[in-house]
């Protein structure tokens, strides 16, 4: 894997609210309710101790979740009254990791770096496997012009950091949930009694709003075009079928305008570059963020000797 780092220019990054609420949700889980407790740490490590621990990875992959440990320690530290380690990373989001690299350096009481591990790995681990999976499918279609995008086939509750680690692999979000693009699928074009229908229907409640059109067809493409689509969901196409539909709605685009075209279903890293040559401008991909094994990373201590805040050694 060439090494690649950081996210492209202006990345807002994952949502900060939804972030803290990610990780209360999942400190109440290891903890119990807030504040919660670890009876193992704070029965074996005084409050005072301070040490050192190394955020590393045990495999090869992409880098995606680091922008929460912050978030994570800050909430630990809250809970138990103590003071928030210091970080330092060292290899942004968005790097490519090889298996021993060092991502960042923690340093503080080790009730708090003891009490955030499992959190911490949890999110960026997870983070980590979709970005290194997203990767992979970037990879294979640099060059087509085609991209790759995520869908709503998220973790709940995990959305935000999955769709901030698919941008970290080299991806792109397709709609965040139900309320930023419409995509009138089959059951609600029987709903509105048709494809015109269903396009019209949201064009009047919701007129600011993107619409997608789902097609299994070519006659449905040139169904949802004439009917004002400008963004088509070309479904569980066969490639011949997908590059007759492409080819038939590219050849009116000098009287529709431009229409974006995306291929899914059944789609596998074997077939990317063969799809992307129909000429669809995206392939979305749920198991981006529904199938991805997360990347193996590790906390761990640094062999050094602790000390005490009033330094007594």
């Amino acid at each position: 894997m060439a090494r690649r780092t950081g996210l492209p220019a202006g990345d807002p990054g994952p949502d900060e609210a939804a972030l803290r609420r990610l990780v209360a949700t999942a400190l109440d889980e290891d903890l119990g309710p807030a504040p919660g407790r670890d009876v193992t740490t704070q029965a074996t490590v005084p409050p005072d101790e301070i040490g050192t621990a190394q955020l590393l990875a045990r495999a090869d992959g992409v880098l995606a979740g680091v922008v929460v440990v912050p978030e994570v320690l800050a909430q630990v530290a809250e809970r138990l009254g103590l003071d928030v380690p210091a970080l330092s990373v060292l290899r942004p989001d968005g790097s490519s990791l090889l298996r021993g690299d060092v991502i960042a350096e923690l340093t503080g009481p080790v009730q708090v770096l003891l009490v955030a591990e499992r959190t911490l790995l949890n999110l960026v681990s997870r983070a980590s496997g979709v970005a290194t999976h997203t990767r992979r499918w970037a990879d294979a279609l640099a060059g087509t012009g085609a991209r790759v995008l995520d869908t709503r086939k998220t973790t709940p509750g995990l959305r935000a950091l999955e769709k901030y680690a698919v941008r970290c692999g080299g991806g792109t979000n397709k709609r965040m949930g139900l309320y930023d693009v419409a995509m009138v699928k089959d059951n609600h074009v029987v709903a509105a009694g048709g494809v015109p229908a269903a396009v019209a229907a949201v064009r009047a409640a919701f007129p600011d709003v993107p619409i997608q059109v789902e097609a299994d067809t070519l006659e449905q493409a040139l169904e949802a075009v004439a009917a004002g689509a400008r963004f088509l969901l070309l479904d569980n196409m066969a490639t011949p079928a997908l590059a007759a539909t492409v080819a038939a709605v590219r050849a009116g685009e000098a009287v529709t305008g431009r229409v974006e075209l995306e291929a899914t279903g059944n789609l596998t890293l074997d077939r990317a570059r063969e799809v992307a040559a129909t000429g669809v401008d995206y392939l979305s991909v749920g198991a981006l963020t529904h199938s991805s094994p997360i990347l193996d990373l590790a906390l761990d201590l640094k062999p050094m000797r602790t000390f005490r805040r009033d330094g007594d050694g």
